[in-house]
């Protein structure tokens, strides 16, 4: 089957690019670590050396999401301010100039107050076509809330990136080896914080004393429950949640909200990554084409 269009994801430290078919179909694959942080302004080059690993056709158009699209991207692709309906997001894509094919890349959402701002995010919302309460963790987690198809207000989560400092570069590191599971140890870190949120710091060191005192064990994943749990109490209470995360970080996420009683629906990032970009490559093409 032909391609329809590529679709990328281009983030600050990673790259993942699909081809689709008119059905948004996944035609072929390829996953990198040609983020930001490597590519040294040289994105057409990238993009394309990746394209020509897939075979794909020379006139073949490109829409991408993420970190491309920031001051220190490929090109800007200003904010839109929330509120703001998702169907705004395919037509504020700004088109690359002075390449050999048509490549979009798509804005992300700013919020004034308070202030935050998400790029990346939106397009997995755009794909999830629906409202309420989606939480979508990673090293900055986001919370949104949907209605009628438009972003009413978000917030960020510095979960997944403090969760990599301390166990890499604290004291707690030693402490803390291994992947974090949804285990005991990470249930009884959740529910230490969620009952007193204010012993978070402290709890924190307890798991270097713990080891020290030969107590240790479950280290890592206490302490993925202690941060996650921290950002459950600064969320609130919800009355249910879609989850839009896979792998073991999802797994983390889904024990959480089960052990704190709120229903929630589990989506696969990647699969709504995919469709959000499918559906503004879709719009964006079918009405110029129009």
């Amino acid at each position: 089957m032909s391609a329809y269009c590529a679709a990328c994801d281009w983030g600050t430290s990673s790259f993942r690019l699909w081809l689709l078919d008119a059905d948004g179909a996944v035609l072929g694959e390829r996953v990198s670590d040609d983020g930001l942080l490597s590519v040294g302004g040289r994105f057409e080059a990238v993009l394309e050396q990746h394209l020509s690993a897939l075979g794909a056709a020379s006139g073949l158009p490109v829409i991408i999401c993420g970190m491309a699209g920031s001051r220190s991207g490929w090109q800007e692709a200003a904010y839109l301010n929330a509120p703001c309906s998702l169907l705004d997001v395919p037509g504020a894509a700004v088109r690359i100039a002075g390449v050999s094919r048509d490549v979009r890349i798509l804005p992300g959402i700013s919020q004034a107050s308070p202030a935050d701002v998400m790029r990346g995010e939106e397009t997995q919302l755009l794909g999830l076509k629906g409202d309420g309460i989606v939480c979508l963790p990673g090293t900055h987690s986001k919370w949104a809330t949907v209605r009628d198809g438009r972003v009413e207000s978000f917030s960020t989560w510095m979960t997944g990136e403090l969760f990599a400092l301390l166990s890499r570069h604290s004291i707690l590191a030693a402490s803390v080896e291994g992947a974090a599971v949804p285990d005991n140890a990470f249930r009884d870190g959740l529910n230490a914080v969620l009952d007193q949120p204010e012993v978070l710091t402290n709890a924190l060191f307890g798991l270097r004393a713990r080891a020290l005192l030969g107590q240790g064990g479950g280290g890592v994943s206490a302490l993925s429950g202690y941060l996650i749990g921290s950002e459950l109490v600064g969320v609130g209470p919800a009355a249910s949640v879609t989850l839009v995360a896979g792998g073991p970080l999802g797994d983390l996420y889904e024990a959480a909200l089960e052990e704190l009683g709120t229903p929630f629906e589990r989506k696969d990032a990647t699969a709504t990554t995919q469709a959000g970009l499918f559906a503004a490559a879709t719009e964006i093409w079918k009405t110029e084409a129009a």
